[in-house]
């Protein structure tokens, strides 16, 4: 079984994780209960975030507490069951966001961030999916000067990592995107983040690439992990698989399999949910839009203009609540008046997987040899997705990484 691994997981962290073993001469298996990018990475608002280099905090101020608790935001909303059963991780979240510990955090994010728009570009080539792919950056909005004041400041200090930007007034706003209304004060371009017009497309392109270097893909549902002698033993419906090595790319479903097999991570889900809606081509938009001080994302689709919601803390399993999303819409119809018809039989429902501190696990796993981690990318799966599958690769070559690591090892919670 030398060389032979089993990835688990095929949304964009997988794949990645799995096209970069294949191009290095691994026998690789790539398995999961539905087609590559079909869960988490087909509903995000198809953003490579080059700009992202502070993950979100958890709200520190009293205000803005207050304001999460009647449950009405757009960006946040939450049940009493999902708060209970994170608890932990979430009072984990919180402090971390604290300023300080949350100043130390974000260089070694930003560490991963500053790779991402380089990793994606060998991946869409090979893939030949550059006509998915827009590189114009994208543009978050803001209603009142003291919200895009502060914003830039903060993009000013994320020059340090590499990130352009272009603060706009609301003419220059209307020179970019001229369908805004005027609610729209002014704007943040974010100059090197890209647009995705096909997220879920874009991994599949990625696996079909994957396959090309001979990597296997099997459909089916993970029913058991277990070691088998010196290897891994991979249960599912559609029958046994071996390999010397696994890899857990599981996303929101990892927490579940840490527990089976001996670790408790403070993980949680942020659940979100998006819509496709029509639009006159005349007045489609031009760029992403984020409504930062509401908290949603416009996205020209191929699908239509898409709209994502913000975070939503109830548990993986719980029913879908279309409440954000339908205040996420009468809210963005007054940014974006051309907004249409909603096009899409009901509203997508997903879960980002998340961890206390605010950044993902990525590494061996401290108790078992030849099982490997990568999960708890939070918002950020689909920017950091080849990232990660490059640094693993490294790691699990006895490569020098080209990110130092520590950071993200599985045993910083004390496992």
């Amino acid at each position: 079984m030398s060389r032979e691994t089993i990835v688990l997981g095929a949304g964009m962290v997988g794949v990645s994780i799995a096209w970069h073993l294949a191009r290095r001469g691994r026998s690789v298996l790539l398995v999961d209960r539905r087609p590559p990018g079909q869960e988490t990475s087909f509903g995000n608002g198809g953003l490579i975030q080059r700009e992202a280099v502070r993950p979100y905090p958890f709200p520190q101020g009293v205000g803005k507490l207050l304001s999460v608790l009647p449950n009405r935001r757009v960006d946040i909303r939450y049940n009493l069951r999902g708060m209970l059963e994170a608890a932990g991780p979430l009072f984990g979240y919180w402090r971390h966001s604290m300023p300080r510990r949350h100043a130390r955090i974000i260089p070694e994010y930003a560490s991963l961030i500053m790779l991402s728009t380089q990793e994606h570009e060998p991946m869409i080539e090979a893939a030949d999916a550059g006509d998915m792919i827009r590189k114009d950056g994208w543009l978050e909005v803001y209603r009142s000067q003291a919200g895009l004041d502060a914003r830039r400041q903060e993009a000013l200090e994320a020059e340090r990592f590499g990130v352009t930007h272009e603060a706009l007034d609301r003419a220059g706003l209307n020179r970019r995107e001229p369908q805004l209304a005027d609610r729209a004060i002014g704007a943040i371009h974010w100059t090197n983040s890209w647009g995705v017009e096909d997220p879920g497309g874009l991994v599949a392109a990625y696996a079909r690439s994957f396959e090309r270097e001979g990597g296997r893909f099997v459909q089916a549902e993970i029913q058991d992990v277990s070691r088998n002698g010196r290897g891994w033993r991979v249960e599912t419906d559609g029958g046994v698989h071996e390999a010397q090595e696994v890899v857990m790319a599981l996303g929101p479903w990892v927490g579940g399999w840490m527990k089976r097999l001996g670790y408790r991570m403070p993980t949680f889900v942020k659940r979100g949910y998006h819509m496709h809606y029509a639009v006159d081509e005349a007045r489609r938009l031009r760029y992403w839009i984020a409504d930062a001080e509401v908290g949603y994302i416009l996205a020209p689709m191929r699908a239509g203009i898409r709209l994502t919601t913000g975070a939503e803390l109830k548990p993986l399993d719980a029913p879908p609540h279309y409440g954000q999303l339908d205040a996420a819409e009468r809210e963005a119809r007054r940014i974006y008046p051309s907004l249409g018809d909603r096009l899409d039989p009901e509203p997508w429902k997903g879960a980002r997987p998340c961890l206390s501190d605010m950044k993902p696990v990525i590494g061996p796993a401290p108790r078992h040899e030849g099982l490997w981690f990568a999960f708890g990318h939070g918002h950020q799966g689909f920017t950091l997705g080849p990232v990660t599958g490059r640094v693993l690769a490294e790691m699990m070559e006895a490569e020098v990484p080209a990110v130092e690591m520590s950071p993200f090892r599985a045993d910083r919670f004390g496992n």
